[in-house]
């Protein structure tokens, strides 16, 4: 019986193919890079056929070190970096422009004029999300409009559009399947997040034809086959899709209210479940589809720390304090506590719940006493308090208390980190034994979709626990860095 799994994790800087069997053990894994391209200040795009060339090349290299037949992979399961749009032509599967990456922001103009014809709270109401250049809605109409001859071809149906998942899924097809799932449709700004549903009042006043889009499916489902591939056999199931925070959140098994995962990478990414609640944050988060099994919506509160592992390889590149970023945690331990030193890493500005755009970065409280180990124990205190302040935010808006948080992502490997973490949030901790968990939620998205899974209970139990790490703070020294804390930020 074919039992194997194979992981797409389309990523922003570069693809991994990850190939597990049934019970998730990982068989071999491997990561393409691909270049960056930065036309103008702000601006930030991809060579879409240089990302299908590295997921070729990735998934290549995984069944060559698995030493597998790849006839033997049960079923595909894509992740990918939300938001980043491509607009192709059907026909021949060429794209018309580069992909317009999810960090570019150069519709930054049209946003504000929609904020000044007084639709953000129209938008924000239908989709869940923050009038921003950053999804894909405003991305799209820029390349309808900047590309000559792409609006008149879109109307005719010539052109379709799609997040990465979406366009893997039409490669890896031969163009049979132009879908995408619900988790990436929620981040286009087109669509209803109540219905699940493309809205004709989102697409007239983002001025996109709705012929340019995909059918938006379920995430584990089979939604097409591989077809007319050289690195593939014909007939594979491409059978899960969530965008990455969607798929981490599913990795972590976190499938009741209440349950929340925070991934330690260049920022903090948090989701916490919010079950079949569709919560409108009062705090400036994101409200998101997590993913649709059955006909019924999941829904998730979404927010970010714009930095994270970024304050210390600020602390490894910029300051030269440590010389690599594992060093900190010995560092930090070389003190027992960080004795008034407070930093608040503002290096782009505060997001979620502070939204600060202007914030700068501060190390405040130094004495003559500081030493470099209490600023690299108070940089790791800074990363764990601003997601104090976001898992805050999102249990407010809740209503209920934070059961655990389950922790991935290249950070959650430093020991300190997750200890202080637990601490601030008086709330145990759980580290996978897999912490490439967006890549794990594509393969039980797959796997559910395939039938290898029965049911999210089997999922649950097939979910493996590496470390636990439970509140040992002292009451006095949370309180004592909290308020610290809150007059760093005050300073910003």
């Amino acid at each position: 019986m074919k039992s194997l799994l194979l992981a797409i994790d389309q990523g922003t800087t570069g693809s991994t193919a990850i190939l597990l069997d049934s019970t998730l053990h990982v068989l071999a894994k491997h990561n393409t890079e691909f270049d960056q391209i930065y036309p103008k200040p702000g601006w930030v795009e991809h060579d879409p056929e240089a990302i299908w060339r590295s997921v070729e090349e990735a998934v290549e290299k995984a069944i060559e070190k698995a030493q597998i037949d790849p006839i033997n992979i049960a079923a595909i399961g894509i992740t990918n970096q939300r938001e980043t749009t491509v607009i192709w032509d059907r026909k021949t599967n060429q794209p018309i422009y580069n992909a317009i990456v999810w960090q570019c922001r150069r519709t930054h103009d049209h946003c504000e004029t929609l904020k000044r014809a007084n639709k953000e709270a129209f938008i924000r109401k239908k989709t869940g999300l923050v009038l921003d250049p950053y999804f894909s809605g405003t991305k799209i109409a820029w390349i309808l409009n900047h590309v000559e001859g792409a609006r008149t071809r879109a109307e005719n149906g010539e052109l379709a559009f799609g997040t990465i998942d979406s366009f893997l899924a039409y490669r890896l097809t031969q163009g049979v399947a132009h879908v995408t799932d619900i988790s990436n449709a929620s981040r286009t700004m087109l669509m209803d997040l109540k219905t699940g549903a493309w809205d004709d009042e989102l697409l007239s006043l983002l001025e996109v034809p709705k012929t340019l889009l995909p059918e938006i499916k379920g995430n584990a489902e089979i939604i097409g086959k591989t077809r007319g591939l050289g690195f593939l056999p014909d007939g594979i199931p491409i059978a899960g899709m969530a965008g990455d925070q969607q798929a981490a959140l599913f990795g972590q098994a976190c499938f009741s209210s209440g349950e929340a995962k925070c991934t330690f990478g260049t920022g903090a990414f948090l989701l916490l479940n919010t079950g079949k609640q569709m919560i409108l944050s009062e705090h400036g988060l994101l409200t998101t589809a997590a993913w649709k099994l059955d006909n019924t919506i999941t829904y998730a509160l979404e927010g970010s720390a714009f930095i994270a592992g970024a304050a210390v390889q600020w602390l490894r590149d910029g300051m030269q304090i440590i010389e690599q970023a594992a060093d900190i945690e010995a560092l930090a331990k070389e003190v027992e506590s960080s004795d008034g030193v407070v930093v608040v890493p503002a290096f782009t500005g505060l997001g979620a719940p502070h939204w600060n755009s202007n914030a700068k970065g501060i190390i405040w409280g130094i004495t003559r006493g500081t030493t470099k180990a209490h600023i690299a124990r108070a940089v790791l205190e800074s990363i764990a308090l601003q997601n104090v302040d976001l898992l805050s935010a999102m249990t407010s808006d809740l209503g209920e208390k934070l059961k655990h948080l389950r922790v991935d992502g290249g950070a959650s490997a430093n020991n300190l980190l997750m200890t202080i973490q637990a601490g601030l949030l008086n709330t145990p901790l759980s580290r996978p034994v897999m912490l490439e968990t967006t890549a794990l939620g594509a393969a039980l998205l797959a796997g559910l979709g395939a039938g290898i899974f029965k049911d999210l209970t089997a999922i649950r139990e097939a979910w493996r626990e590496d470390q636990r790490f439970e509140p040992k703070m002292d009451p006095e020294e949370r309180n004592v860095l909290l308020n610290q804390w809150k007059e760093g930020l005050k300073r910003v």
